[in-house]
């Protein structure tokens, strides 16, 4: 029942690439600066939104019968 399978030659490609991306990896500026702003500067802006926010909105759901106006 089973015939023959023709692999996208595209994905093979892209496959091999992933495979064998530690022997082609170069650490230059492009990825010191992806590394920067992946390890440090993201991270740091989403502590700091948090610590800004902490308290400042009530997520509560309400419930049938509830005010939607807190005073």
């Amino acid at each position: 029942m089973a015939g023959h399978v023709d692999y996208d030659p595209a994905l093979l490609k892209w496959n091999e690439m992933h495979r064998n991306r530690t022997k082609h990896f170069r650490f230059n500026a492009h990825a010191a600066k992806l590394t920067f702003w992946m390890v440090v500067a993201v991270p740091a802006a989403t502590l700091a939104l948090s610590y800004w926010s902490e308290g400042r909105y009530d997520l509560k759901g309400k419930r049938r019968g509830d005010v939607i106006k807190e005073f």
